[in-house]
């Protein structure tokens, strides 16, 4: 006689994963539409939208989780809403983008994005050694500060065997910086009177992570967001050669693989397949708008996730060191960022 199954019909049990992230989901979406919410009564009352959703969805988020002990049923639908939601707001963005743009953008600032990469990775190690961070923390600072925030951090940790407790140190930092970066990259659009496709190379350039990149971007307008998006993922693609080179130096002391998800993840082949389909034609110019005001919402919904990971107090738990380094690297980041603009000759 067959054992009886304990498993229900129609694949139930295949729910659960789903089921845990519906909690998490929930409450992003609650945060954004708190964002949607504040900045509509934002132009109603103050007679325009001083702070975009975008930007308000961190500053909510961040503050949730700062003030508010979240229970742990929240934590898969808040992870999965920044990263896949994320994705999926970006590959629809690129259906928004002609190649034309890459075109435009040329072998300059190709090769001067992989020189930015070098140059703050360089930067930021010797400012870390310099005030005493030990050398995983340091390059994982490094690579975080100039490539994309935690996203490059988790990738480096594994290859160059980074200690638990200096990844956890460089992605607290990380996180908190990365929000400050986005409120004040702003002020670099009226303060060095940046034309907006320098200001979206500037952030491109200088941005963590590609989600920030697009509230960053968004008060220089379309252009702003178009050419930030497509900078910085010039800028991710640099992971992969970095992450060949550690691998490469600590062959012989490290175990750690390199995954080509690392090296050229999903969203980026989206982003390019998309952007190839308008630019071929293939994507009917009716659609373009819808497909860009979907990018749009998503991007709210997944920057509300954004700030419900990030927790101020973290900050208290972590070395004054690596803030110090952080907080130098960035401004070394920038500073090299602009620099390259002019030398560029960009916009």
């Amino acid at each position: 006689m067959l054992a009886p199954s304990h498993t229900p019909p129609f694949g139930i049990p295949h729910l659960k994963p789903v089921l845990a992230l519906v909690p998490g989901v929930l409450l992003s979406l609650a945060v954004a539409g708190a964002a949607v919410g504040a900045e509509y009564l934002e132009a109603r009352f103050a007679g325009d939208s001083y702070l975009e959703s975008l930007v308000l969805a961190i500053i909510i988020g961040t503050a949730v989780r700062s003030l508010v002990r979240l229970p742990q049923s929240v934590e898969p639908g808040i992870i999965f809403t920044v990263k896949r939601v994320m994705e999926v707001a970006i590959v629809l963005l690129g259906a928004s983008i002609s190649l034309q743009t890459l075109v435009e953008a040329g072998p300059r600032l190709v090769g001067g994005t992989a020189m930015l990469v070098a140059c703050a990775i360089l930067v930021s190690y010797l400012l870390g050694k310099l005030f005493g961070l030990n050398a995983k923390l340091a390059m994982l600072v490094a690579c975080g500060n100039s490539i994309c925030g935690n996203s490059a951090i988790a990738a480096v940790a594994p290859v160059i065997k980074a200690e638990s407790d200096d990844v956890a140190a460089a992605i607290a930092f990380t996180a908190v910086l990365g929000v400050v970066v986005v409120l004040a990259l702003p002020l670099a659009l009226v303060g060095l009177s940046m034309t907006s496709t320098q200001y979206g190379v500037l952030a491109g350039f200088t941005v963590y992570a590609v989600p920030q990149v697009l509230a960053a971007a968004q008060p220089g307008g379309i252009i702003a967001v178009q050419m930030g998006t497509l900078v910085k993922l010039i800028r991710v693609l640099m992971l992969g050669p970095v992450l060949m080179v550690l691998g490469f130096t600590r062959r012989g002391e490290s175990s750690g693989s390199i995954r080509l998800g690392h090296i050229l993840p999903w969203f980026i082949v989206g982003f390019a397949v998309a952007m190839g389909l308008r630019s071929a034609g293939a994507i009917p110019p009716a659609l373009v708008q819808p497909l860009a005001d979907a990018s749009g919402r998503l991007t709210v919904l997944a920057m509300a996730a954004l700030g419900l990971t990030v927790d101020i107090r973290s900050v208290t738990h972590s070395s004054g060191r690596v803030l110090l380094t952080a907080s130098l690297s960035i401004i070394a980041l920038t500073a090299i960022g602009i620099g390259l603009i002019l030398m560029l000759d960009v916009g």
